[in-house]
């Protein structure tokens, strides 16, 4: 990709950034010659490929372990990042999952807690450790990783999902708002269908990607890529003029 000058030599932390869209984005931030630390949950070895990537770019990088539902784990990966780059220029907040489809009379508590935990709970946490740290630069960003589900409620059993999905947009809003004084911009991206990943791989069928993909305006699924540029442009527009906002990347099949 062309490289992207604004994010030379910025520190850029990514929450599951060794698999998915969250490996898309790294590589993006790497190829734009920014300095990455890679969170990674259970992809150690895209991780630390990924690091050995950024190395051959001359760029600083390093991958770092965590459950970040556990807030003590949410901060020593914030502290080790700093260890590791020197500051914090970006956060991009990317970890989440489905876990499984449940319709409404399948739900346990268990299984709520998990859910919003993962997606919402975690963000959190990491942005709460990290936001002291962005607060030093006169500019920095935050791009969290939302869902189309989050405004349109998802396809039968992902409720509990869509619910968090939604509420990270209003996450967004809110921090933009409360972060706004200190220099920090906070955005979202919603993706719609981005097949050849593993969250779609594991939850998706072909008939239900097929379906879906023949509603789609222009015809096609959205791939890794296309997100990635979108997190980079949000990231990278330290002088402008665009917080608070969610930018919808799903081909045209939502739009307001």
């Amino acid at each position: 990709m062309k490289n992207n000058s604004k994010l030379t030599g910025k520190n850029v932390l990514i929450t599951a950034g060794a698999q998915g869209i969250g490996e898309a984005i790294t590589k993006h931030f790497i190829d734009s010659g920014a300095n990455v630390v890679i969170h990674y949950f259970s992809s150690a070895d895209t991780a630390n490929q990924l690091t050995a990537y950024a190395t051959s770019k001359g760029v600083q990088a390093a991958a770092i372990s965590g459950d970040l539902t556990k807030e003590e784990e949410a901060n020593a990966l914030v502290e080790k990042t700093i260890e590791a780059l020197g500051g914090l220029d970006i956060l991009i907040n990317n970890a989440g999952s489905l876990v499984a489809r449940k319709l409404l009379n399948e739900i346990e508590p268990d299984f709520w807690h998990k859910v919003m935990d993962i997606n919402l709970t975690s963000m959190m946490f990491v942005t709460r450790a990290a936001a002291p740290y962005l607060a030093k630069n006169d500019n920095s960003s935050i791009v969290n990783l939302a869902s189309l589900a989050g405004r349109k409620g998802g396809h039968p059993g992902s409720l509990v999902y869509s619910t968090s999905k939604g509420a990270i947009l209003t996450f967004t809003r809110a921090l933009s708002t409360e972060l706004g004084a200190q220099g920090t911009r906070v955005n979202a991206v919603a993706p719609g269908l981005i097949l050849g990943t593993s969250f779609h791989n594991t939850h998706t069928t072909k008939e239900s990607a097929a379906a879906t993909t023949a509603g789609i305006p222009i015809q096609r699924a959205g791939n890794a890529d296309d997100v990635a540029r979108a997190v980079l442009y949000l990231a990278s527009e330290y002088d402008g003029f665009i917080t608070g906002a969610t930018l919808d990347i799903n081909g045209g099949v939502y739009n307001m």
